[in-house]
């Protein structure tokens, strides 16, 4: 296998739910394995909670998650985003619109001065996500 950087996102039991989301807008092959797959589910574990959720897309994304254990604050990321940019516009507008709705839009997907489409927003589940669609 490959070195790879992927984003690996933590949800306060959630997980399961958004990465279930994620794969409806980004299309792919999500797997899941619980608490109680990896015999992790020990006392104030919940036994159907996400232990590790990968998600491996069409177009080579590979984004993992899973819920925080007992006792591990939540605390989402203010300065971290997970950027999804190319020249697909279709596409990109497409994932835009499902990550955004629901959501908080903190920059409308618009021509920027650079000459690209870009969009800013934080999805239903407080993950930021960036949008950049290049000038053709």
């Amino acid at each position: 296998m490959p070195t790879r950087l992927n984003p690996y996102v933590m949800f306060p039991g959630t997980a399961r739910e958004a990465m279930q989301h994620y794969e409806s807008v980004l299309g792919g092959t999500l797997t899941v394995h619980t608490f109680a797959d990896s015999g992790a589910a020990g006392e104030g574990v919940d036994p159907d909670g996400v232990m590790h959720a990968m998600l491996e897309t069409p177009d080579g994304f590979t984004l993992m998650a899973s819920d925080l254990p007992p006792g591990m604050e939540h605390q989402p990321g203010n300065h971290l985003s997970i950027s999804l940019s190319g020249d697909d516009a279709s596409s990109l507008r497409r994932w835009w619109e499902a990550l955004s709705a629901g959501g908080t839009v903190t920059v409308p997907l618009e021509k920027q001065m650079w000459g690209d489409e870009f969009g800013a927003c934080v999805d239903r589940f407080g993950v930021s996500w960036m949008v950049n669609i290049a000038a053709s």
